[in-house]
């Protein structure tokens, strides 16, 4: 029998936030990411929840599998989806290949290269840098001479460094970590499906992507892949890797060998959406998405210049497809022109990103938002901006 004091012991009421039904406005996402999802892959996440060790899922599992393999241009075995954003598939990839005390050699050219030297540092590896201001690149050359000294185990490139507008040259790269006996290891998070991109091809150890930017699934899964050396490398450690969640010896059973052994419980809706995201890149064609995303970023570029506003990365070839930079016109505070365009507009854009905050305003136009129409929206919205908001004298 319950007694007075028990039945009264709530003495903190609902909160009226949560007797409000949910809202939330509809904006054209035309930042770095995420971008618009279209209604097919909301309506793959809104499926009835099914088990995430049913038989169905592992299909379902199996499916992203090859669908990566595909998106990735990759006949690895060793190929999933990770439960988590990018940063999630950038722990992985590193923790399961580094161990304590290991030379791991990073390049930074923006925030990605700063985010994994940082993981890498935690985890106790000894870290070397090879550094460039936002919108550099780092030929072959300086790339073999650095590792030829700091004789890494774990070389890492971000192949779309969102943050700057770049697309990272990649060829030749995975001959010569092949050479220097060094993981070779690239993030594709911005560039996957709009920059091409050949994990085998370009002798790429580990690659990961997110499901958020041109692949147009909601944030929450990331496709990571991993070869045979860098198999080698990860279960034949002498210690445990530092993360249980992200430990591939246990990834590796539920995903791979489909071993229906409980280690975590997957995004079952958030792999739903992924695999019809991968579904629809498949149908369209990869050559066809680089196809669409390089003319849709050089409409783009056009329209930007037209404004008379100048393109941060002056270098065509090297310009990110999905995300365009825009350096920050002289007279203008980049947050107001920001500010009124999502005010005036509903319109995303964004300010850089670690090392290029004050140095640029990026637009990114991806997958499902990766049309003229769109770029034709971005630059209206633009425009208006640059007349309304006040420009002052330096």
């Amino acid at each position: 029998m319950e007694t007075k004091q028990s039945m009264s012991s709530v003495n903190i009421p609902p909160p009226e936030c949560m007797l409000r039904p949910l809202e939330v406005p509809y904006r054209y996402l035309f930042g770095p990411g995420p971008s618009n999802v279209p209604p097919r892959i909301l309506a793959a996440g809104a499926r009835p929840i099914i088990g995430h060790l049913h038989t169905e899922m592992y299909e379902i599992m199996n499916d992203i599998k090859r669908g990566i393999q595909y998106a990735f241009q990759t006949n690895n075995h060793m190929t999933l989806a990770m439960s988590g954003s990018g940063h999630t598939a950038m722990e992985c990839a590193v923790f399961n290949t580094v161990e304590p005390g290991e030379s791991v050699l990073v390049s930074i050219n923006g925030v990605w290269g700063e985010r994994v030297a940082e993981i890498a540092e935690r985890m106790g590896a000894k870290v070397h840098t090879m550094v460039k201001s936002p919108g550099g690149y780092f030929t072959t050359e300086e790339i073999e001479k650095a590792l030829a000294k700091h004789k890494p185990v774990l070389f890492f490139l971000t192949h779309g460094e969102s943050s700057a507008g770049l697309a990272h040259p990649v060829d030749n790269v995975g001959d010569l970590c092949l050479r220097h006996n060094c993981l070779f290891l690239v993030d594709s998070v911005a560039s996957l499906g709009a920059s091409p991109l050949l994990m085998d091809q370009q002798k790429i150890d580990i690659l990961y992507t997110g499901s958020q930017k041109a692949l147009n699934a909601p944030p929450g899964t990331a496709p990571i892949s991993f070869n045979e050396r860098a198999c080698h490398k990860m279960f034949n450690r002498k210690i445990k890797p530092v993360s249980y969640l992200l430990d591939m010896t246990h990834l590796s059973n539920y995903w791979v060998r489909m071993h229906v052994l409980y280690h975590h419980t997957g995004p079952v809706s958030g792999f739903f959406a992924l695999r019809e995201s991968l579904a629809i890149l498949a149908e369209k064609g990869l050559e066809n998405s680089w196809r669409q995303h390089r003319e849709v970023a050089e409409y783009l570029w056009k329209g930007i210049e037209d404004l008379g506003l100048k393109l941060f990365i002056k270098d065509k070839d090297l310009r990110l497809p999905s995300v365009t930079t825009i350096a920050i016109p002289d007279g203008y505070d980049w947050k107001e022109l920001l500010a009124y365009m999502m005010k005036h507009h509903q319109v995303e854009m964004t300010g850089g990103l670690g090392p290029s905050i004050g140095m640029v305003i990026r637009v990114g136009l991806m997958g499902y938002n990766c049309s003229k129409f769109n770029a034709d929206k971005a630059l209206t919205a633009l425009a208006d901006a640059l007349k309304h908001c006040p420009k002052r004298r330096g």
